[in-house]
């Protein structure tokens, strides 16, 4: 008899939680199948192969408020909190329609952000999408670019990581040379490509520097605003750390070298990189603007 005391105390506490199965089953019905999509298809790519990792840390981040559910039946949403989620939960599903049927990834994903976000007024209201509203936000990341992003700032990128690592090396000792974004090293010639320009490792490290920022709670907005300024430019100066370093390995150790198990290395390198400059920011600002709200409370 005790130790089925504490199960059923549990189960209890997770009773309110049954409501909310109609909307999970049907948020499972539309977006299981493209989960299953992009498993087969974009999340396999270098660019978006943080896809699972963005959903598995959304759903733990939902998982993590769980007591917005549980709000007693009594404290319903206000009628403005209802016209606008149903707004933005009708625009949601013909977003996701018009996706879905026109085989167009940025509408039938970025879909998930007003269905779910329009469910949350309608049902809880405000209170409840402010307490998920970085949850909601960091499905941003999971939304594949669109083109004519990528095609905007993939040439303005791969031109100054071309000149940047040139300048470098050439100042190194290094025998190497430019036209446009074709590199001349000692007898080898690499060509700075799209892959190179490092624009979907600033996405995938802006994410991951962003949940960095809200799990770590700061409490000097001046460090917070640093840090997030500063992601890009990290971002930026990893991926020309990462495109000298295959330089590097082509020159000393062959092209094949370079083109081969290291070109992936150096993928990994930049993001280990770009993490460990962010970590290391963060640790010099600690000095400058310390948390102090919460070393008084800690004292």
């Amino acid at each position: 008899m005790n130790t089925l005391a504490p199960r059923a105390s549990m189960l209890d506490a997770l009773a309110p939680l049954k409501a909310w199965w109609p909307i999970v089953l049907g948020l499972l019905v539309l977006y299981v199948p493209t989960y299953w999509m992009l498993a087969h298809g974009l999340w396999n790519t270098d660019d978006y192969a943080h896809g699972p990792i963005v959903l598995v840390v959304t759903l733990y981040l939902i998982w993590q408020q769980r007591a917005v559910f549980m709000r007693e039946a009594s404290l319903l949403p206000t009628s403005l909190e209802t016209v606008v989620g149903w707004a933005l939960l009708v625009f949601g599903l013909l977003t996701y329609a018009v996706g879905r049927s026109q085989d167009i990834l940025l509408l039938e994903v970025g879909s998930q952000i007003p269905v779910i976000l329009g469910a949350l007024l309608v049902t809880l209201g405000v209170s409840a999408a402010r307490a998920l509203w970085f949850a909601l936000f960091f499905l941003l990341f999971m939304v594949p670019l669109p083109g004519f992003v990528v095609d905007a700032a993939t040439g303005p990128l791969k031109q100054y990581i071309s000149v940047i690592a040139e300048q470098v090396l050439y100042a190194a000792g290094y025998p190497i040379a430019r036209n446009g974004v074709v590199l001349t090293v000692g007898q080898y010639q690499l060509l700075v490509a799209d892959a190179c320009s490092g624009l979907h490792s600033m996405f995938s490290l802006s994410a991951m520097g962003l949940l960095y920022l809200y799990l770590m709670q700061h409490t000097s907005t001046v460090r917070n605003l640093i840090i997030i300024a500063a992601i890009l430019p990290i971002a930026f100066a990893a991926n020309i750390v990462r495109v000298m370093v295959l330089i590097l390995v082509t020159y000393h150790m062959g092209d094949e070298a370079g083109q081969g198990f290291l070109h992936g290395f150096a993928g990994i390198m930049l993001f280990v990189i770009g993490l460990l400059f962010l970590f290391l920011l963060d640790w010099i600002l600690g000095f400058i603007l310390p948390d102090r709200l919460r070393n008084r409370a800690q004292a």
